[in-house]
């Protein structure tokens, strides 16, 4: 493995830049941190121990990719957990195409925080959905705290990127039955949810909801009761909810 201590590295300066979306976009590569990400099969770029950290080396070696050790300080300086485990990891970004989206698909409304899209990624890949849709304005599903949340839950998925016209016309051409969570008197209990044969079913951002235009333009409209004092539920939480019931009703 080669050592790296200096700052003038190329691919510690390319780490660094890893950490920005604009910079991912453009080379096609994200960030991973943490040894659980040793336990699947997606072959990294590049594989970046801690130097002293000789905890994962054999299982390091099974993999066929370069690998490459960082000066303390070094690696410090690139992880971005408070109490790191002294191993990151360089990923190319998954191909994604509109092309092989399926019948039943998560639509995501400006999430912004990226802990939420990584639970909702696991959540919708635990239950059996494989595409997502995010509307402009989300966060990247790359960034690296989505990363560590979805617990390697991206590899599965499928991931579209659409601006809102786009997605009313795709869900429209496409003939998807499309269900908005929403705070309105005319929506219904998720447990009274009617699946269609292709469905399409949107939650939005953490503070605003989903947009006005998507829930005038939805087939139907659902709602979480709650029962106590909490003025809301989390979005990830919520989306665990109904997509369940979705799976449900569908099996």
């Amino acid at each position: 493995m080669e050592f790296i201590k200096s700052k003038e590295n190329k691919l510690y300066k390319t780490i660094k830049k890893l950490k920005t979306r604009k910079y991912r976009e453009k080379e096609k590569l994200f960030i991973a941190e943490g040894h659980k990400f040793l336990d699947f099969k997606e072959i990294p770029k590049a594989i970046i121990l801690r130097d002293g950290d000789d905890r994962y080396q054999d299982k390091v070696e099974e993999f066929v990719c370069p690998k490459y050790i960082f000066s303390e300080s070094l690696f410090n300086e690139i992880s971005s957990q408070e109490n790191s485990q002294g191993i990151i990891l360089i990923y190319p970004m998954k191909e994604s195409s509109i092309a092989s989206i399926g019948d039943n698909i998560v639509i995501l409304d400006r999430i912004q925080d990226p802990g939420n899209l990584g639970t909702i990624i696991r959540v919708s890949d635990a239950a059996g959905y494989k595409d997502i849709v995010l509307l402009k304005g989300s966060v990247d599903v790359y960034n690296e705290k989505t990363v560590r949340s979805s617990m390697g839950s991206l590899f599965n998925m499928n991931f579209i990127y659409m601006e809102e016209d786009e997605l009313i016309k795709f869900m429209a051409e496409k003939n998807y039955k499309s269900t908005a969570t929403a705070l309105r008197e005319d929506a219904v209990s998720y447990t009274d949810i009617i699946p269609g044969s292709k469905n399409a079913i949107i939650f939005g951002n953490e503070g605003q909801g989903v947009s006005e235009r998507l829930i005038e333009v939805s087939d139907s409209k659902v709602i979480i009761p709650i029962y106590g004092s909490a003025e809301s539920l989390n979005v990830a939480v919520a989306t665990g909810i109904v997509l369940y019931k979705f799976r449900e009703l569908l099996v």
